[in-house]
């Protein structure tokens, strides 16, 4: 079985248990955090995955480390490490999310540009990404890229919005290369 069928199976499960306990919005947060903590801290993922480290030490450090999380975060981090899937935490954590925003209609939107937007422009790109997607919020992560002259690079999902001045460029050099071939 794929990892990312694996994944998306305990995300089905803790998107279940928010919907029943009605507390997606906090387990999302603290899921993200758990992420971000885990992105700058690879030694934890290197201390849960080692095999001489005892199954008991890997639940006490989740207990110790992890006590500000809500139970259900702490329970599945020990599950995982019960059924050795610990290394699986991120990818459990991207599906979880992809599953809440999925249900809620919120999109995660990556825009790069040549320089950073303003709110305004964020507000009125928000909202005609929100009506062409048919979503309900568009969460707009700005990537500030000199390498694309003008224009933006939008990425919604595998969607590519490519209104840059260098894509335009590939484009017309396209259409003239395979106009000398014909």
């Amino acid at each position: 079985m794929s990892l990312n069928v694996v994944a998306k199976r305990y995300a089905e499960a803790l998107f279940q248990i928010g919907e029943e306990n009605k507390n997606l919005d906090k387990l999302v947060q603290q899921f993200t955090q758990l992420n971000e903590i885990l992105k700058d801290n690879e030694q934890i993922l290197t201390y849960m995955n080692h095999p001489k480290v005892s199954e008991a030490e890997k639940l006490s450090f989740i207990d110790k480390a992890f006590s500000q999380f809500e139970n259900v975060v702490k329970n599945t981090l020990k599950l995982l490490v019960k059924r050795q899937r610990f290394d699986l935490t991120s990818l459990i954590i991207q599906q979880f999310i992809a599953i809440v925003n999925d249900v809620e209609q919120v999109a995660e939107v990556t825009v790069q540009s040549v320089r950073e937007l303003t709110k305004s422009e964020t507000k009125k790109l928000q909202k005609k990404l929100a009506k062409r997607f048919d979503k309900k919020t568009i969460n707009i992560t700005n990537v500030v890229n000199p390498d694309i002259i003008g224009g933006l690079h939008i990425r919604i999902g595998n969607t590519i919005i490519d209104g840059t001045i260098k894509g335009k460029l590939r484009r017309i050099e396209r259409t003239i290369t395979s106009a000398n071939k014909q």
